[in-house]
């Protein structure tokens, strides 16, 4: 179905709205099917993924212990989702560079030292992001 689907759509005669719904989409379930693949394959080869992970949930229970608003949650979610988004690029982009230069060109080390830069700069933003949303209300709970 995916290669009638894309054969389809190449000629602009993919009209049958049911070869496009969200629900039964052949092409839809492969992509999700993918993607969640790709987030077991961060989860289980990505020891970074892992401590991401434990970050992750201990924020969420902290913010969750401290009773932290709406706005606050979406805060740390938006900055939260800033920082896998980065680690997921980043593994793409060293994959990318590994598969296309084998052997360490200085560029080939570039594009993986700024991949893992953007990274590191997510996660010290996160962090500031966490600690004026959290300390403050931490600080009041612990005194």
């Amino acid at each position: 179905m995916f290669r009638r689907l894309r054969r389809e759509w190449r000629r602009g005669q993919s009209a049958d709205p049911r070869l496009h719904s969200p629900l039964i989409s052949e092409a839809r379930r492969e992509s999700l099917a993918f993607a969640i693949a790709g987030c077991a394959y961060m989860l289980r080869h990505q020891k970074n993924t892992r401590i991401m992970l434990v970050a992750s949930a201990t924020v969420t229970a902290l913010g969750a212990w401290l009773e932290i608003d709406w706005r606050d949650w979406a805060m740390l979610a938006l900055a939260n989702g800033l920082v896998w988004f980065g680690e997921f690029i980043n593994a793409a982009i060293e994959a990318t560079v590994n598969l296309s230069a084998p052997q360490i060109h200085p560029l080939a080390r570039l594009a993986k030292d700024v991949a893992a830069a953007a990274v590191l700069l997510a996660a010290l933003v996160a962090a500031l992001v966490g600690m004026l949303i959290l300390l403050p209300p931490l600080l009041d709970r612990l005194a």
